[in-house]
């Protein structure tokens, strides 16, 4: 298995950046120095997340998100001793 997440990845199934595997082993993101706990999807190298607003969804059921940019670091949770 690779040591390195993947540059850009998503929960939601529809997208093409959906990876169940990666997704069950454990994504960790910490955005600006703070651990997130609600990201949907996330780009290392352009630098955002993507984090659900509450618990409002939109017409079709899916959670509504907002873009964040900022610095962007994601890693294995079982690579630093933390639980999924």
């Amino acid at each position: 298995m690779s040591t390195t997440p993947p540059d850009r990845l998503s929960v939601d199934p529809a997208s093409q950046f959906f990876n169940e595997s990666l997704l069950e082993r454990g994504i960790g993101i910490r955005f600006n120095g703070v651990e997130k706990h609600n990201v949907e999807e996330y780009s290392v190298t352009e630098g955002w997340v993507k984090v659900s607003v509450g618990k409002t969804v939109d017409r079709h059921g899916k959670p509504l998100t907002m873009k964040l940019k900022g610095k962007v670091e994601a890693y294995f949770r079982d690579e630093t001793g933390e639980t999924p």
